[in-house]
């Protein structure tokens, strides 16, 4: 790592190799799952030839004895070279988080018939070759391949470690994801690569971030072996994690019986803390260039969680309560001007505090209110006619709306007009809908499922106008629910009378709402801001005022999630103190 060609060629492969992530998981892995496959077939070969030419005494080594007898005469010195004989496992720690990214079945598959035997017979081998040449304990590896294969064996040993680092990726890329679905890591841009795995998904943002820490410790360490005491460093904590994780999986959501987790429990801390006391020495020898980088996403994830928990807190219990609404009247105390306003929050139920505060400081708001919640969802798309759910809040005269547009991963969502286009028209199909039902439901608030409408059996309706009595049930339904809206028991329908009404009244209505939206449709954003009181800690100051604060100024705006155009964009701030 000292010759300046070698880090400079190094870097050369790096920028290469995380400019083509882009490009998915599943892309990716077909160009490099012919190498990784031809590697492990090499070094089992390798380690098969190694045992049959230098001797088959070397398998002793898997009796336990061995390993006793290794501490009993190396001491302190063996016990600390647990810490390098990390590297013959490491990539193991990433199964974990790499499950996401391919069936389960294999990745059990490869491992255990490709990589394990295969990492066996190749340690083996080069055992069995020390045996026989031990001043070649430095690069065993290349010396004990036969002359004939050694520089094919060197080119794809190279594109291998290339390779090694996509597990790496990849695992990131799944830890940011679920660290984004839980509110513990700022919002940036996560792009799906697959229509058949959910997990299968590039992060640019991150994905640069990596290549510079990559580049900056390829450059920065002096040798290998402190390259070696990191990643050994980084391995050993990320299988204790796991192992702590998974005792609360098997108590909590297995239910397994007691005896069996305490037996688990013993034999991988035995495993793991013994490697773990190992690594403790090296933390000066390059080990503490992975603890650095984990209290720094640490100190990140936890207080942009305590921010965004805090935020939703006070969305939650500062909603509007409708008698509130109500009690403003139809004008809402305001002046009340032509066009549409979309209100867009994260409740997907009540009136958000934004909207008092809005009107409360401004002495007009529109004539048609809509509060737009936006929700992506696990899976690959929502079908068009599924997309919207829209509510009426209030009475007709508040012209007050409520639209929750669902998304799936792959759905996108980039030109607005096109967005307002299927909004509007689910608005107006609603109205529709709303008034062929008025006076058959027993709720003043209707909720859009679908658009086709299933007329139940027993119900007749005569065609001359007359009045008929029925026990009838009308029905909503669309392609993956169907929810039922109530009539009352015995309800009387005067068919032409309450048709003709209702019938106006939608007309009416819709040319309203046409009215507003010809003049003009407006954007409302709420704007959030977190302060830390003055009586605060100083370090609950740092984190909120300052860390947070800057968090929030570098992550993804929600202007551009939703992508709104600026020209019909109004924020609107508040500041809540915590």
């Amino acid at each position: 790592m000292s010759s300046g060609v070698v880090v400079l060629v190094a870097v050369v492969i790096l920028v290469g190799f995380f400019s083509m992530q882009h490009y998915g998981t599943d892309k990716v892995s077909w160009l490099f799952a012919p190498i990784v496959l031809l590697w492990f077939l090499l070094i089992g070969s390798i380690g098969i030839f190694n045992i049959w030419k230098y001797g088959s005494s070397v398998l002793k080594a898997f009796s336990p004895v061995y390993i006793y007898r290794y501490f009993r005469k190396g001491g302190k010195e063996g016990w600390t070279s647990l810490g390098g004989i990390m590297l013959s496992i490491t990539g193991t720690e990433a199964l974990f988080a790499d499950l996401a990214h391919f069936p389960v079945s294999a990745v059990q598959l490869a491992f255990t018939l490709v990589v394990f035997p295969c990492l066996l017979l190749a340690y083996s081998g080069q055992a069995a070759y020390l045996m026989s040449n031990l001043s070649h304990s430095q690069d065993a590896f290349y010396r004990s391949i036969p002359d004939r294969i050694y520089w094919p064996v060197f080119i794809v040993a190279t594109l291998a470690a290339i390779v090694a680092s996509q597990a790496t990726i990849t695992a990131t890329f799944s830890i940011i994801k679920q660290a984004l679905a839980l509110g513990c890591f700022p919002r940036v841009k996560v792009v799906y690569t697959s229509k058949k795995f959910l997990g299968q998904i590039y992060v640019p943002d991150i994905n640069w971030i990596l290549m510079v820490l990559c580049i900056a410790v390829t450059a920065g360490f002096e040798n290998q072996n402190q390259i070696g005491n990191a990643y050994g460093t980084a391995v050993v904590i990320v299988m204790l994690v796991t192992t702590f994780l998974m005792i609360l999986i098997m108590i909590l959501v297995w239910r397994c019986h007691w005896i069996l987790v305490l037996i688990f429990t013993s034999l991988s801390l035995i495993v793991e803390c013994t490697y773990f006391s190992s690594v403790l020495f090296k933390v000066d020898q390059g080990g503490w260039v992975p603890l650095a980088i984990a209290g720094a996403f640490l100190i990140i994830m936890s207080v942009w969680h305590y921010g965004t928990v805090k935020r939703y807190e006070f969305e939650m219990h500062s909603k509007v309560s409708m008698a509130w609404i109500l009690g403003l009247g139809p004008s809402l105390g305001l002046v009340r001007v032509p066009g549409i306003g979309l209100v867009y929050t994260e409740l997907a139920s009540g009136v958000p505090h934004i909207f008092s505060h809005f009107i409360t400081n401004l002495p007009a708001i529109h004539s048609v209110v809509v509060f737009v919640c936006v929700k992506y969802l696990p899976v690959y798309t929502v079908p068009e006619e599924e997309r919207f759910l829209v509510k009426r809040i209030g009475p007709k005269n508040f012209h007050i709306f409520r639209c929750v547009a669902r998304y799936g991963y792959k759905d996108l969502h980039k030109k607005d007009d096109d967005f307002e286009r299927k909004l509007f028209e689910n608005l107006f199909t609603f109205v529709r809908l709303e008034s062929m039902m008025e006076g058959c439901s027993d709720s003043d608030e209707y909720s859009l499922y679908g658009q086709q409408i299933e007329h139940p059996r027993d119900g007749l309706m005569h065609n001359n106008g007359s009045t008929v009595s029925s026990n009838m049930d009308l029905t909503m339904s669309s392609i993956d629910s169907i929810v039922p809206v109530r009539s009352p028991h015995h309800m009387n329908i005067t068919v032409r009378s309450s048709g003709q009404t209702s019938s106006q009244t939608e007309v009416d209505e819709l040319e309203f709402l046409n009215s507003c939206r010809d003049a003009g449709v407006v954007h409302i954003l709420g704007n959030t801001v977190v302060r830390a009181r003055r009586e605060s800690r100083f370090y609950k100051k740092i984190a909120v005022d300052y860390i947070y604060a800057f968090l929030r100024k570098i992550c993804r705006e929600n202007s551009v999630i939703f992508n709104v155009p600026h020209e019909s964009l109004l924020n609107v701030g508040q500041i809540f103190y915590v």
